[in-house]
Parts: structure tokens; sequence; C-alpha cells
């Protein structure tokens, strides 16, 4: 979907132009829609969610452990 802003006039200021383009983003919904599309991500399976905990809280417990140490 295409949002165009022309000119009223041509002494209308720059940022008119942007306000009003703006405000028909808003309006159309569009934003929304496309700020919902960046944060869908693909479901994992409970095989690859395991492996990753497992993984994570192997990296935690190594990092208190140098941090007990005072490595970090």
């Amino acid at each position: 979907m295409a949002i165009q802003v022309t000119r009223k006039d041509q002494r209308e200021a720059n940022e008119n132009i942007i306000r009003r383009f703006n405000r028909k983003v808003l309006q159309s919904g569009l934003l929304t829609d496309v700020k919902a599309t960046m944060r869908f991500s693909k479901p994992i399976s409970k095989r690859d969610r395991r492996r990753k905990a497992i993984v994570r809280d192997a990296r935690k417990l190594e990092k208190t452990e140098k941090i007990k140490l005072g490595l970090r």
C-alpha cells in the first residue's frame, strides 16, 4: 500500500508535508502491521527449546563461577 502526499501549494513548508505524511501513515495502520510482522518468529520445537535452555544454564553457571573466582 503506497501513501502519497502532495504539496497543497508551492509555498507549503516541508515540515507540514512530513507532518501530514506521518498522520496518514498512523491513520492507515500500516505501521502497526509492519511492526507486528517484524516481531513474528517461527515456533521452536520442544527439543530445540530444551537444548537452548541447557546451553543458557551452562553459560550462566560458568559466568557465576568466574565472578566467584574474581576473573571477571
